[in-house]
Protein backbone atom coordinates (compact mmCIF):
# COMPACT_ATOMS: atom_id res chain seq x y z
CA UNK A 1 0.00 0.00 0.00
CA UNK A 2 2.84 2.39 0.84
CA UNK A 3 4.42 1.81 -2.59
CA UNK A 4 1.13 2.41 -4.39
CA UNK A 5 0.50 5.64 -2.51
CA UNK A 6 4.01 6.90 -3.25
CA UNK A 7 3.80 5.93 -6.91
CA UNK A 8 0.37 7.51 -7.39
CA UNK A 9 1.41 10.74 -5.67
CA UNK A 10 4.62 10.91 -7.69
CA UNK A 11 2.74 10.27 -10.93
CA UNK A 12 0.32 13.12 -10.20
CA UNK A 13 3.20 15.49 -9.41
CA UNK A 14 5.09 14.53 -12.57
CA UNK A 15 1.99 15.08 -14.70
CA UNK A 16 1.43 18.49 -13.13
CA UNK A 17 5.09 19.42 -13.66
CA UNK A 18 4.99 18.20 -17.26
CA UNK A 19 1.84 20.18 -18.08
CA UNK A 20 2.70 23.40 -16.29
CA UNK A 21 6.49 23.11 -16.73
CA UNK A 22 6.35 22.84 -20.50
CA UNK A 23 3.89 25.71 -20.69
CA UNK A 24 6.11 27.79 -18.42
CA UNK A 25 9.21 27.03 -20.52
CA UNK A 26 7.43 28.11 -23.72
CA UNK A 27 6.14 31.29 -22.14
CA UNK A 28 9.49 32.17 -20.55
CA UNK A 29 11.42 31.50 -23.78
CA UNK A 30 9.11 33.74 -25.72
CA UNK A 31 9.25 36.41 -23.06
CA UNK A 32 13.05 36.37 -22.96
CA UNK A 33 13.27 36.65 -26.77
CA UNK A 34 10.79 39.52 -26.87
CA UNK A 35 12.63 41.23 -24.05
CA UNK A 36 15.97 40.87 -25.90
CA UNK A 37 14.51 42.36 -29.09
CA UNK A 38 13.02 45.20 -27.11
CA UNK A 39 16.39 45.91 -25.48
CA UNK A 40 18.17 45.95 -28.83
CA UNK A 41 15.54 48.28 -30.31
CA UNK A 42 15.79 50.61 -27.32
CA UNK A 43 19.57 50.60 -27.69
CA UNK A 44 19.25 51.57 -31.38
CA UNK A 45 16.84 54.42 -30.58
CA UNK A 46 19.14 55.71 -27.83
CA UNK A 47 22.21 55.67 -30.09
CA UNK A 48 20.22 57.41 -32.85
CA UNK A 49 19.28 60.22 -30.45
CA UNK A 50 22.93 60.62 -29.42
CA UNK A 51 24.06 60.82 -33.07
CA UNK A 52 21.29 63.35 -33.79
CA UNK A 53 22.38 65.59 -30.95
CA UNK A 54 25.99 65.62 -32.17
CA UNK A 55 25.04 66.22 -35.80
CA UNK A 56 22.83 69.14 -34.83
CA UNK A 57 25.73 70.95 -33.16
CA UNK A 58 28.02 69.85 -36.00
CA UNK A 59 30.24 67.75 -33.83
CA UNK A 60 32.06 64.74 -35.13
CA UNK A 61 30.62 61.29 -34.78
CA UNK A 62 33.32 58.64 -34.42
CA UNK A 63 33.52 55.04 -33.20
CA UNK A 64 35.68 56.11 -30.26
CA UNK A 65 33.05 58.60 -29.07
CA UNK A 66 30.18 56.07 -29.34
CA UNK A 67 32.07 53.08 -27.90
CA UNK A 68 31.24 54.17 -24.37
CA UNK A 69 27.56 54.51 -25.26
CA UNK A 70 26.95 50.91 -26.35
CA UNK A 71 26.49 47.91 -24.12
CA UNK A 72 29.21 45.29 -24.09
CA UNK A 73 28.74 42.32 -26.47
CA UNK A 74 26.67 44.47 -28.82
CA UNK A 75 27.55 45.69 -32.28
CA UNK A 76 26.31 48.92 -33.88
CA UNK A 77 26.53 50.37 -37.39
CA UNK A 78 25.81 54.10 -37.92
CA UNK A 79 25.20 55.17 -41.50
CA UNK A 80 25.32 58.94 -42.10
CA UNK A 81 24.53 60.22 -45.60
CA UNK A 82 27.70 61.18 -47.44
CA UNK A 83 30.00 59.51 -44.89
CA UNK A 84 31.36 56.02 -44.54
CA UNK A 85 29.59 53.67 -42.08
CA UNK A 86 30.78 53.84 -38.49
CA UNK A 87 31.12 50.48 -36.72
CA UNK A 88 31.15 50.23 -32.95
CA UNK A 89 31.97 46.98 -31.13
CA UNK A 90 32.78 43.53 -32.42
CA UNK A 91 30.58 42.11 -35.10
CA UNK A 92 28.98 38.92 -33.76
CA UNK A 93 29.14 35.61 -35.58
CA UNK A 94 26.18 33.44 -36.26
CA UNK A 95 22.55 34.26 -35.53
CA UNK A 96 21.89 37.71 -34.14
CA UNK A 97 19.05 39.90 -32.91
CA UNK A 98 19.01 43.13 -34.91
CA UNK A 99 17.12 46.40 -34.71
CA UNK A 100 17.41 49.61 -36.82
CA UNK A 101 16.38 53.12 -35.74
CA UNK A 102 16.31 56.16 -38.12
CA UNK A 103 17.63 59.53 -37.01
CA UNK A 104 16.26 63.01 -37.64
CA UNK A 105 19.30 63.98 -39.71
CA UNK A 106 18.80 61.10 -42.16
CA UNK A 107 21.21 58.71 -40.47
CA UNK A 108 20.31 55.13 -39.47
CA UNK A 109 21.57 53.18 -36.47
CA UNK A 110 21.57 49.38 -36.52
CA UNK A 111 22.28 47.47 -33.28
CA UNK A 112 22.94 43.74 -33.17
CA UNK A 113 23.19 41.33 -30.27
CA UNK A 114 24.22 37.66 -30.53
CA UNK A 115 21.34 35.27 -29.98
CA UNK A 116 23.63 33.19 -27.72
CA UNK A 117 22.93 35.68 -24.92
CA UNK A 118 19.25 34.88 -25.23
CA UNK A 119 20.08 31.19 -25.29
CA UNK A 120 22.12 31.53 -22.09
CA UNK A 121 19.29 33.36 -20.37
CA UNK A 122 16.80 30.75 -21.52
CA UNK A 123 19.14 27.99 -20.28
CA UNK A 124 19.45 29.73 -16.91
CA UNK A 125 15.67 29.99 -16.67
CA UNK A 126 15.27 26.34 -17.61
CA UNK A 127 17.78 25.40 -14.91
CA UNK A 128 15.81 27.32 -12.30
CA UNK A 129 12.55 25.69 -13.45
CA UNK A 130 14.25 22.27 -13.37
CA UNK A 131 15.53 22.83 -9.83
CA UNK A 132 12.08 23.94 -8.69
CA UNK A 133 10.54 20.86 -10.33
CA UNK A 134 13.12 18.63 -8.64
CA UNK A 135 12.38 20.19 -5.27
CA UNK A 136 8.66 19.69 -5.94
CA UNK A 137 9.26 16.02 -6.73
CA UNK A 138 11.34 15.53 -3.57
CA UNK A 139 8.72 17.32 -1.47
CA UNK A 140 5.98 15.22 -3.08
CA UNK A 141 7.86 11.97 -2.35
CA UNK A 142 8.45 12.96 1.28
CA UNK A 143 4.81 13.98 1.67
CA UNK A 144 3.68 10.74 0.02
CA UNK A 145 5.88 8.69 2.36
CA UNK A 146 4.49 10.56 5.36
CA UNK A 147 0.90 10.12 4.21
CA UNK A 148 1.52 6.47 3.35
CA UNK A 149 2.93 5.81 6.81
CA UNK A 150 0.07 7.76 8.38
CA UNK A 151 -2.48 5.61 6.58
CA UNK A 152 -0.71 2.27 6.38
CA UNK A 153 0.40 2.07 10.02
CA UNK A 154 -3.13 2.57 11.42
CA UNK A 155 -4.49 0.02 8.95
CA UNK A 156 -1.87 -2.48 10.07
CA UNK A 157 -2.77 -1.71 13.68
CA UNK A 158 -6.49 -2.14 12.98
CA UNK A 159 -5.78 -5.45 11.25
CA UNK A 160 -3.90 -6.62 14.34
CA UNK A 161 -6.83 -5.53 16.53
CA UNK A 162 -9.27 -7.49 14.37
CA UNK A 163 -6.95 -10.50 14.50
CA UNK A 164 -6.82 -10.27 18.29
CA UNK A 165 -10.62 -10.21 18.42
CA UNK A 166 -10.73 -13.31 16.25
CA UNK A 167 -8.20 -15.09 18.47
CA UNK A 168 -10.31 -14.53 21.61
CA UNK A 169 -8.68 -11.40 23.09
CA UNK A 170 -11.57 -8.90 23.31
CA UNK A 171 -9.74 -6.10 25.13
CA UNK A 172 -10.41 -2.74 23.44
CA UNK A 173 -7.28 -0.77 22.55
CA UNK A 174 -8.79 2.75 22.50
CA UNK A 175 -6.29 3.98 19.90
CA UNK A 176 -7.11 6.85 17.57
CA UNK A 177 -5.15 8.05 14.55
CA UNK A 178 -6.40 11.52 13.66
CA UNK A 179 -8.07 10.25 10.47
CA UNK A 180 -11.88 10.36 10.77
CA UNK A 181 -12.50 7.27 8.66
CA UNK A 182 -9.87 5.20 10.49
CA UNK A 183 -11.05 6.50 13.86
CA UNK A 184 -14.57 5.36 12.94
CA UNK A 185 -13.26 1.87 12.21
CA UNK A 186 -11.37 1.92 15.53
CA UNK A 187 -14.59 2.97 17.34
CA UNK A 188 -16.48 0.07 15.77
CA UNK A 189 -13.73 -2.42 16.68
CA UNK A 190 -13.59 -1.15 20.26
CA UNK A 191 -17.39 -1.37 20.55
CA UNK A 192 -17.29 -4.89 19.14
CA UNK A 193 -14.54 -5.81 21.59
CA UNK A 194 -16.59 -4.52 24.51
CA UNK A 195 -19.66 -6.44 23.34
CA UNK A 196 -17.64 -9.62 22.86
CA UNK A 197 -16.10 -9.17 26.32
CA UNK A 198 -19.56 -8.76 27.84
CA UNK A 199 -20.81 -11.84 26.00
CA UNK A 200 -17.83 -13.92 27.12
CA UNK A 201 -18.24 -12.69 30.68
CA UNK A 202 -21.94 -13.53 30.59
CA UNK A 203 -21.23 -17.00 29.23
CA UNK A 204 -18.56 -17.70 31.84
CA UNK A 205 -20.85 -16.36 34.54
CA UNK A 206 -23.70 -18.53 33.27
CA UNK A 207 -21.45 -21.60 33.31
CA UNK A 208 -20.25 -20.83 36.85
CA UNK A 209 -23.79 -20.11 38.09
CA UNK A 210 -25.12 -23.24 36.44
CA UNK A 211 -22.46 -25.46 37.98
CA UNK A 212 -23.08 -23.97 41.40
CA UNK A 213 -26.88 -23.89 41.31
CA UNK A 214 -27.21 -27.35 39.81
CA UNK A 215 -24.82 -28.94 42.28
CA UNK A 216 -27.18 -28.84 45.27
CA UNK A 217 -30.26 -30.36 43.50
CA UNK A 218 -28.06 -32.98 41.88
CA UNK A 219 -26.54 -33.89 45.25
CA UNK A 220 -29.99 -34.18 46.80
CA UNK A 221 -31.22 -36.24 43.85
CA UNK A 222 -28.24 -38.59 44.10
CA UNK A 223 -28.94 -39.03 47.83
CA UNK A 224 -32.55 -40.00 47.08
CA UNK A 225 -31.47 -42.43 44.40
CA UNK A 226 -28.99 -44.00 46.83
CA UNK A 227 -31.81 -44.42 49.34
CA UNK A 228 -33.84 -46.20 46.67
CA UNK A 229 -30.98 -48.58 45.85
CA UNK A 230 -30.43 -49.44 49.53
CA UNK A 231 -34.03 -50.32 50.42
CA UNK A 232 -36.43 -53.07 49.44
CA UNK A 233 -39.49 -51.45 51.03
CA UNK A 234 -41.93 -50.43 48.24
CA UNK A 235 -43.36 -47.62 50.34
CA UNK A 236 -39.88 -46.17 50.98
CA UNK A 237 -39.03 -46.54 47.31
CA UNK A 238 -42.22 -44.72 46.38
CA UNK A 239 -41.58 -41.94 48.87
CA UNK A 240 -37.98 -41.49 47.78
CA UNK A 241 -38.98 -41.59 44.10
CA UNK A 242 -41.56 -38.88 44.73
CA UNK A 243 -38.92 -36.73 46.40
CA UNK A 244 -36.55 -37.49 43.52
CA UNK A 245 -39.17 -36.31 41.04
CA UNK A 246 -39.48 -33.12 43.07
CA UNK A 247 -35.73 -32.68 42.76
CA UNK A 248 -35.97 -33.19 38.99
CA UNK A 249 -38.62 -30.46 38.85
CA UNK A 250 -36.27 -28.21 40.81
CA UNK A 251 -33.48 -28.97 38.37
CA UNK A 252 -35.78 -28.06 35.49
CA UNK A 253 -36.75 -24.82 37.22
CA UNK A 254 -33.10 -23.95 37.89
CA UNK A 255 -32.14 -24.56 34.27
CA UNK A 256 -35.09 -22.53 32.99
CA UNK A 257 -34.24 -19.66 35.32
CA UNK A 258 -30.59 -19.71 34.33
CA UNK A 259 -31.51 -19.49 30.67
CA UNK A 260 -34.02 -16.71 31.34
CA UNK A 261 -31.55 -14.68 33.38
CA UNK A 262 -28.85 -15.13 30.73
CA UNK A 263 -31.14 -13.41 28.22
CA UNK A 264 -32.46 -10.73 30.58
CA UNK A 265 -31.50 -10.71 34.26
CA UNK A 266 -34.50 -8.48 35.07
CA UNK A 267 -36.98 -11.03 33.79
CA UNK A 268 -38.76 -12.64 36.71
CA UNK A 269 -41.90 -14.63 37.45
CA UNK A 270 -42.69 -13.23 40.88
CA UNK A 271 -45.87 -14.54 42.45
CA UNK A 272 -47.35 -14.65 45.92
CA UNK A 273 -46.46 -17.95 47.59
CA UNK A 274 -46.45 -19.67 50.98
CA UNK A 275 -43.05 -19.10 52.54
CA UNK A 276 -43.47 -21.99 55.00
CA UNK A 277 -43.64 -24.51 52.16
CA UNK A 278 -40.30 -23.37 50.73
CA UNK A 279 -38.66 -23.39 54.19
CA UNK A 280 -39.98 -26.87 55.05
CA UNK A 281 -38.87 -28.20 51.70
CA UNK A 282 -35.34 -26.88 52.34
CA UNK A 283 -35.29 -28.34 55.84
CA UNK A 284 -36.28 -31.74 54.48
CA UNK A 285 -33.70 -31.53 51.75
CA UNK A 286 -30.77 -30.51 53.93
CA UNK A 287 -31.56 -32.44 57.15
CA UNK A 288 -29.81 -35.66 55.95
CA UNK A 289 -26.64 -33.73 55.10
CA UNK A 290 -26.64 -32.05 58.51
CA UNK A 291 -27.28 -35.36 60.27
CA UNK A 292 -24.28 -36.79 58.45
CA UNK A 293 -22.18 -33.89 59.74
CA UNK A 294 -23.49 -34.33 63.30
CA UNK A 295 -25.33 -31.05 63.22
CA UNK A 296 -28.96 -29.90 63.23
CA UNK A 297 -31.07 -27.52 61.19
CA UNK A 298 -34.24 -25.98 62.64
CA UNK A 299 -36.78 -23.26 61.89
CA UNK A 300 -38.60 -20.76 64.07
CA UNK A 301 -40.44 -17.49 63.92
CA UNK A 302 -43.73 -16.35 62.51
CA UNK A 303 -45.71 -18.89 60.52
CA UNK A 304 -48.15 -18.78 57.60
CA UNK A 305 -46.39 -15.89 55.95
CA UNK A 306 -46.91 -15.13 52.29
CA UNK A 307 -44.22 -13.46 50.24
CA UNK A 308 -43.79 -12.19 46.69
CA UNK A 309 -41.10 -13.77 44.54
CA UNK A 310 -40.22 -16.85 42.56
CA UNK A 311 -40.46 -19.93 44.81
CA UNK A 312 -37.67 -21.68 42.94
CA UNK A 313 -35.39 -18.67 43.22
CA UNK A 314 -36.15 -18.22 46.94
CA UNK A 315 -35.42 -21.93 47.47
CA UNK A 316 -32.06 -21.51 45.71
CA UNK A 317 -31.19 -18.49 47.86
CA UNK A 318 -32.01 -20.37 51.05
CA UNK A 319 -30.11 -23.41 49.78
CA UNK A 320 -27.05 -21.25 49.18
CA UNK A 321 -27.24 -19.82 52.71
CA UNK A 322 -27.80 -23.25 54.28
CA UNK A 323 -24.96 -24.78 52.28
CA UNK A 324 -22.73 -21.86 53.25
CA UNK A 325 -23.48 -22.52 56.93
CA UNK A 326 -22.82 -26.25 56.44
CA UNK A 327 -19.43 -25.60 54.84
CA UNK A 328 -18.18 -22.59 56.81
CA UNK A 329 -20.31 -22.46 59.97
CA UNK A 330 -20.78 -24.63 63.02
CA UNK A 331 -23.39 -25.90 65.44
CA UNK A 332 -27.12 -25.67 64.80
CA UNK A 333 -28.38 -23.74 61.80
CA UNK A 334 -31.60 -21.81 62.39
CA UNK A 335 -34.03 -20.31 59.89
CA UNK A 336 -36.08 -17.57 61.55
CA UNK A 337 -38.96 -15.70 59.90
CA UNK A 338 -40.22 -12.27 60.90
CA UNK A 339 -42.08 -9.30 59.48
CA UNK A 340 -40.73 -5.77 59.18
CA UNK A 341 -42.98 -3.17 57.57
CA UNK A 342 -44.14 -4.47 54.20
CA UNK A 343 -41.43 -7.12 54.04
CA UNK A 344 -40.92 -10.66 55.15
CA UNK A 345 -37.44 -11.49 56.43
CA UNK A 346 -35.92 -14.97 56.53
CA UNK A 347 -32.81 -15.02 58.70
CA UNK A 348 -30.28 -17.82 58.42
CA UNK A 349 -27.79 -18.10 61.29
CA UNK A 350 -25.48 -20.66 62.85
CA UNK A 351 -23.19 -21.00 65.87
CA UNK A 352 -19.91 -20.80 64.00
CA UNK A 353 -17.05 -18.32 64.25
CA UNK A 354 -18.71 -15.95 61.79
CA UNK A 355 -17.39 -13.96 58.85
CA UNK A 356 -13.77 -12.74 59.06
CA UNK A 357 -13.41 -8.98 59.29
CA UNK A 358 -11.40 -8.79 56.07
CA UNK A 359 -14.24 -10.49 54.16
CA UNK A 360 -17.16 -8.68 55.70
CA UNK A 361 -17.47 -5.89 53.14
CA UNK A 362 -16.74 -8.21 50.19
CA UNK A 363 -18.67 -11.32 51.17
CA UNK A 364 -21.11 -10.95 48.27
CA UNK A 365 -18.43 -10.43 45.63
CA UNK A 366 -17.70 -13.22 43.20
CA UNK A 367 -14.59 -15.34 43.83
CA UNK A 368 -14.52 -14.21 47.48
CA UNK A 369 -14.47 -17.17 49.84
CA UNK A 370 -13.18 -17.92 53.31
CA UNK A 371 -12.19 -21.45 52.31
CA UNK A 372 -11.41 -23.50 49.23
CA UNK A 373 -14.76 -23.05 47.50
CA UNK A 374 -15.95 -21.39 44.32
CA UNK A 375 -16.76 -18.14 46.06
CA UNK A 376 -19.84 -17.46 43.91
CA UNK A 377 -22.62 -18.94 46.06
CA UNK A 378 -23.55 -15.76 47.95
CA UNK A 379 -23.06 -13.63 44.84
CA UNK A 380 -25.49 -15.82 42.89
CA UNK A 381 -27.90 -15.81 45.83
CA UNK A 382 -27.92 -12.01 45.94
CA UNK A 383 -28.51 -11.82 42.17
CA UNK A 384 -31.46 -14.22 42.48
CA UNK A 385 -32.96 -12.21 45.33
CA UNK A 386 -32.62 -8.90 43.47
CA UNK A 387 -34.08 -10.36 40.28
CA UNK A 388 -37.45 -10.74 42.08
CA UNK A 389 -37.33 -7.37 43.81
CA UNK A 390 -35.91 -8.62 47.10
CA UNK A 391 -32.50 -8.25 48.66
CA UNK A 392 -29.98 -10.34 50.55
CA UNK A 393 -27.84 -8.80 53.28
CA UNK A 394 -25.43 -9.82 56.01
CA UNK A 395 -27.07 -8.52 59.17
CA UNK A 396 -24.39 -9.67 61.61
CA UNK A 397 -20.86 -11.00 61.21
CA UNK A 398 -20.34 -12.87 64.53
CA UNK A 399 -22.31 -15.05 64.87
CA UNK A 400 -23.21 -14.86 61.21
CA UNK A 401 -26.75 -13.75 60.38
CA UNK A 402 -27.90 -13.41 56.76
CA UNK A 403 -31.28 -11.89 55.99
CA UNK A 404 -33.42 -12.48 52.88
CA UNK A 405 -35.91 -9.62 52.47
CA UNK A 406 -39.01 -10.30 50.38
CA UNK A 407 -41.97 -8.06 49.66
CA UNK A 408 -45.41 -8.97 50.98
CA UNK A 409 -47.22 -6.89 48.34
CA UNK A 410 -47.39 -7.94 44.67
CA UNK A 411 -45.75 -5.40 42.32
CA UNK A 412 -49.01 -4.60 40.52
CA UNK A 413 -50.84 -3.95 43.80
CA UNK A 414 -48.01 -1.74 44.98
CA UNK A 415 -48.24 0.33 41.82
CA UNK A 416 -52.00 0.63 42.15
CA UNK A 417 -51.66 1.76 45.79
CA UNK A 418 -49.06 4.32 44.74
CA UNK A 419 -51.41 5.55 42.02
CA UNK A 420 -54.27 5.98 44.50
CA UNK A 421 -52.04 7.92 46.88
CA UNK A 422 -50.96 10.18 44.04
CA UNK A 423 -54.59 10.88 43.06
CA UNK A 424 -55.45 11.71 46.63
Amino acid sequence: MRRRLIQSTLAVVLIVIAVFGVSLVIVETRTISDSARERVRSEAVRLASIVDSRLIVEEQVTAEILSDQITEDRYAVIRIPGKPPIEVGDKPDGDVISATAPGEEGETVTVQEPRSSVTREVARTLLIIGLVALLAVIAAVLLAIRQANRLASPLTDLAETAERLGSGDPRPRHRRYGVPELDRVADVLDSSAERIARMLTAERRLAADASHQLRTPLTALSMRLEEITLTDDPDTVKEEATIALTQVERLTDVVQRLLTNSRDPRTGSAVTFELDEVIQQQLAEWRPAYRSAGRAIVSSGKRNLRAVGTPGAVAQVLAALIENSLMHGGGTVALRTRVTGNQVVVEVTDEGAGVPADLGARIFERAISGRNSTGIGLAVARDLAEADGGRLEMLQAKPPVFGLFLSRTPPQTAREDTGRQTVR
